[in-house]
């Protein structure tokens, strides 16, 4: 490990691999909370959509951060494979190099390879610091240095911009609203407790004359601001910790899964547990808060959560409703949703705990990460002038990356067009030829 520390930092890149527009918001503000709030030179890099330039390597960074977004491509190993084989180049730069890693409980061995061949400096993961060790096993713990962070966190103005819209949302016509991608059983018991929940909710309150906006259909997916206007038009939501109860080191309880649901579709959870990761359920415990967590906070949205942990950040009957694990209580958390009695309480000490307090914020996201990977930095630092190098390439930079998402979402305009005129067979054909048949993130 470099001991590379600095009282003062001027340079940071960025490295990032996403190939969609609009941005979800909790990524978006994730994304660029560095140049919001480091008040350095960030300098932004998709590898979905270019090369590293050869003048990246000219610039003296301080700090190279492997973003959650480029490491979260592994979820395709071919992409991921493709993704590291771009940022390659950057290896042998002289800089603090950290990563940020999500979904820890999934291809991790890459995510072990790519931590040693590029020598991380620090990671920080959003895992339990008790799951660490398994998670990474082949990691030096004496030369990379680990800490624990959240998945996300909340953003200023999205702060600003949600409460300037609360008057436009008053009434909520909404009772329970919620999205949450159909996880897979390779998951564990943990992970499909988002698409349970989900349909358990539908079921039960058909008859009850509750208005609801559930689904975990991913055309229903609600991307950008839209998504805390979603919000604001409900009254209650519900959730569970996200994360998972089963390590898929090598992803290949993922692909013996799939397997056997091609061969048997209609299987319950039981029976692809015991055909697949028998007795392996539940080795993992990689429960975290979510970024929902604290936007439903944001937002005044009544949770109900299912029994859980929540980082220590939330808890029951102050901050949210609860959902015993076995669903026990489920008519009596209806019952309280009809009557409506204690949800203004219950989002109004929400909103001053999480939101007012300041301390899950962006702001303090990256204080904390720059003040670990790099030493003690003043809040607000002066730094240094650019080079007419460095001035130069930063906007020249900065201007590409613009370019980059009007690409993105010409492109995938255009290929929704297509899409809705070209047979399928087609499309693939084309896919094939356009993308050397990968898959974007």
């Amino acid at each position: 490990m470099r001991p590379v520390i600095k009282l003062k930092m001027n340079n940071i890149l960025i490295v990032f691999y996403y190939y969609q527009y609009p941005m979800r918001a909790t990524i978006r503000d994730h994304l660029y909370s560095f140049r919001k709030y480091s008040a350095h030179r960030c300098f932004y890099l998709n590898l979905a959509v270019r090369e590293v330039p050869w003048y990246v390597r000219k610039i003296p960074f301080d700090l190279i951060i492997f973003h959650t977004i480029f490491l979260s491509s592994r979820w395709s190993l071919k992409l991921f494979d493709a993704a590291v084989d771009k940022a390659r180049s950057l290896k042998s730069m002289r800089a603090v190099k950290i990563a940020l890693p999500q979904d820890e409980f999934l291809n991790t061995k890459v995510l072990c390879d790519f931590i040693n061949e590029f020598e991380i400096d620090h990671v920080f993961s959003v895992a339990p610091p008790s799951e660490w060790k398994k998670i990474y096993p082949n990691v030096n713990f004496e030369q990379v240095h680990f800490h624990h962070v959240l998945t996300g966190y909340l953003d200023e103005e999205t702060i600003a911009k949600v409460k300037g819209m609360e008057q436009s949302f008053k009434n909520r016509p909404i009772d329970i609203g919620y999205r949450a991608w159909r996880a897979e059983p390779w998951l564990g018991r943990h992970g499909i407790l988002k698409t349970q929940i989900a349909d358990l909710f539908v079921e039960r309150t058909g008859h009850r004359g509750l208005k609801i906006d559930i689904s975990t259909h991913h055309e229903d997916t609600i991307l950008g601001d839209d998504w805390y206007r979603f919000l604001m038009n409900c009254k209650y939501t519900i959730g569970v910790e996200g994360g998972a109860s089963l390590l898929d080191f090598e992803g290949k309880i993922r692909e013996a899964t799939n397997a056997f649901l091609a061969q048997h579709p209609l299987a319950s959870f039981e029976e692809v547990r015991e055909a697949c990761f028998k007795l392996l359920d539940h080795s993992l415990r990689l429960f975290a808060i979510s970024p929902r967590h604290l936007e439903a906070c944001l937002t005044k949205t009544c949770q109900i959560l299912v029994e859980g942990e929540y980082n220590g950040i939330l808890f029951p009957n102050q901050h949210y409703i609860e959902l015993k694990r076995n669903f026990d209580n489920l008519e009596e958390v209806l019952e309280v949703i009809e009557t409506d009695q204690v949800r203004e309480e219950i989002v109004e000490r929400a909103y001053q705990d999480i939101v007012e307090s300041g301390t899950y914020t962006y702001r303090s996201f990256v204080r904390s990460i720059l003040e670990r990977s790099l030493g003690h930095l003043e809040s607000s630092p002066s730094p240094s002038m650019p080079s007419v190098w460095e001035f130069v390439s930063y906007w020249w930079m900065k201007g590409g990356e613009a370019f980059s998402w009007t690409r993105i979402a010409l492109h995938l305009k255009l290929y929704g067009e297509i899409r809705k005129r070209v047979p399928s067979p087609l499309i693939g054909m084309i896919r094939k030829i356009r993308w050397g048949n990968r898959s974007k993130p």
